[in-house]
């Protein structure tokens, strides 16, 4: 009577651990638990392809690997190619030295969606390293004009106002001569007085 009822006990816990053991993986959330590059590693050369490798199975339909760079543009990769739980990407492009950034998201069989991301840096001797961009400088405003009649800075004077001016001096002597003459053949205003009164006769 004690041994069935000790056979009964040991097959209850040993159907009891068997439930346990199936059913952990499916409790458990899922992970990342390697990856090539590593996190925060320095690289003497650069990589060719991203693997990473999660705790559980991956869903190829629902996996997303993205590369960036330091001024965050997105790095030409391949589509991720998933065995079980591992997924890698093809990088097509040779890195030139850098801060990079992988980020990832991921479901796995049971539906569970993972998502992160982590840095590595690229540091070979022989590449070049990626320029950071600059804002394109301001234009120099243009120099201001030379007043009329000072010194510029080659040295030669400006004389834009007096030409400008020069017409009508000339118009107003022409017009001052002209003026002069007329008295002048005409004696002058005191003459033209003068024979007004009979003083002076024709």
């Amino acid at each position: 009577m004690i041994t069935s009822t000790c056979r009964l006990a040991a097959a209850l816990l040993a159907a009891a651990l068997a439930l346990l053991v199936a059913a952990t993986p499916a409790w458990a959330h899922n992970s990342l638990t390697s990856a090539s590059p590593a996190r925060e590693a320095t690289l003497s050369r650069a990589p060719t392809e991203i693997t990473l490798e999660f705790l559980a199975r991956l869903d190829p339909a629902f996996t997303t690997i993205v590369l960036t760079d330091g001024t965050k543009r997105r790095v030409p990769t391949g589509d991720p190619v998933v065995d079980g739980t591992k997924s890698t990407v093809q990088v097509t492009d040779t890195l030139p030295n850098g801060t990079y950034t992988v980020a990832y998201r991921v479901v796995s069989a049971d539906g569970h969606p993972v998502q992160g991301s982590y840095p590595f840096t690229v540091a070979d001797p022989a590449a070049p390293t990626v320029a950071p961009s600059t804002a394109s400088a301001p234009r120099p405003p243009p120099p201001p004009r030379p007043r009329p009649g000072t010194t510029t800075a080659a040295g030669a004077r400006s004389w834009a106002w007096p030409a400008a001016r020069w017409p009508r001096w000339r118009w107003r002597r022409a017009r001052s001569g002209g003026d002069a003459g007329r008295h002048a053949a005409e004696g002058g205003p005191a003459r033209r007085r003068h024979h007004e009164r009979g003083l002076i006769r024709p």
